[in-house]
């Protein structure tokens, strides 16, 4: 006799996966392979996500860690997370050619940078230490004109030379919770400080967390889809379990999943990092089939209709 499989709801949040941003980066290494034949180089993880990388290394793309690794006649993509200006500066040196796949929402925080610097002002950059983003957005600016601040305590002890002439910024992918506790202590510390005229968080972010905040009360896991080099992925699982889903985690894919992990749970909560596929969302559900008798739910909180032009050197 055929054992009867347990019952399972997944509620799947959404908007979740790629975001603009994201899916612009993939599409401009694409375009370069089309338009310039293999290989493209790519400076860095053109998004944190192992099964993006390794699906457009099987299209001809080179991911290198630095310009150096760059043979002087081929192409090179800056990745979605932006650069700092001492690379297309050494890029421009060597007469290489270049296409700059950063986010627009993340160029935008480097203008806003560069403008109170140029004002005058020291910017503190809310984000986290290491993060390619945060490397890039702090090398837009000389030594000194950019602090980093990475939590509230931090916020609290900072020291500056001129309390009255500073600015703050924000890493896009950050938790719009903790970022709040941050600015917080900054304008009261600060009263002066000059913020951002709308919130750097980006737009898919915030949809994501609020997507996942729209469902976690209601399940017994959630499943973040992601890699554990991606920042928005790693927020929303501290996200589902600050909003009522202790048990969550961050999975790469199906293969990855441990069901011992799931036990007894009826009510599965997945979403995916913006680096992250759909594909990989189906091919999780399609896991959970194999093993419960499976109901989805999909939960859907705001629409998202951003496109992000691509650069003028790939359209034609």
């Amino acid at each position: 006799m055929i054992a009867q499989k347990k019952p399972l709801t997944i509620l799947l949040a959404s908007p979740r996966g790629f975001c603009a941003g994201v899916d612009r980066a993939i599409q401009i290494v694409e375009r370069a392979l089309e338009r310039y034949g293999r290989p493209v180089y790519v400076r860095h993880e053109i998004v944190h996500n192992r099964f993006v990388v390794e699906n457009l290394e099987a299209q001809g793309a080179i991911f290198v860690d630095e310009l150096d690794e760059v043979p002087d006649d081929r192409p090179v993509v800056f990745s979605a997370h932006g650069v700092p200006k001492s690379v297309p500066a050494e890029a421009a040196r060597r007469n290489l050619l270049y296409v700059d796949a950063t986010c627009p929402l993340v160029s935008k925080v480097h203008r806003e940078a560069e403008r109170h610097a140029q004002s005058g002002r020291t910017v503190i950059l809310i984000g986290h230490a290491g993060h390619p983003e945060v490397i890039g957005t702090m090398g837009q600016l000389p030594p000194g004109k950019v602090v980093l601040v990475e939590d509230v305590a931090q916020a609290e002890r900072l020291t500056v030379p001129d309390p009255e002439n500073l600015a703050y910024a924000t890493q896009t992918t950050l938790s719009v919770d903790d970022t709040t506790g941050i600015v917080a202590a900054l304008r009261r510390r600060f009263p002066s400080i000059q913020g951002p005229k709308m919130e750097d968080i980006c737009y898919a972010t915030t949809n994501r967390q609020a997507a996942v905040k729209a469902i976690a009360e209601r399940c017994d896991a959630m499943v973040v889809i992601g890699a554990p080099n991606s920042s928005n992925s790693m927020r929303l699982v501290e996200v589902a379990a600050n909003y009522g889903c202790a048990k969550s985690r961050l999975v790469q894919r199906a293969a990855d999943m441990d069901w011992d992990w799931l036990g007894s749970s009826r009510r599965l909560g997945i979403t995916a990092g913006a680096s992250a596929p759909e594909l990989l969302v189906d091919e999780l559900i399609e896991a959970c089939r194999a093993r419960y008798d499976v109901t989805v739910e999909e939960v859907r909180t705001t629409e998202e209709s951003v496109v992000f032009k691509l650069p003028r050197a790939l359209v034609a």
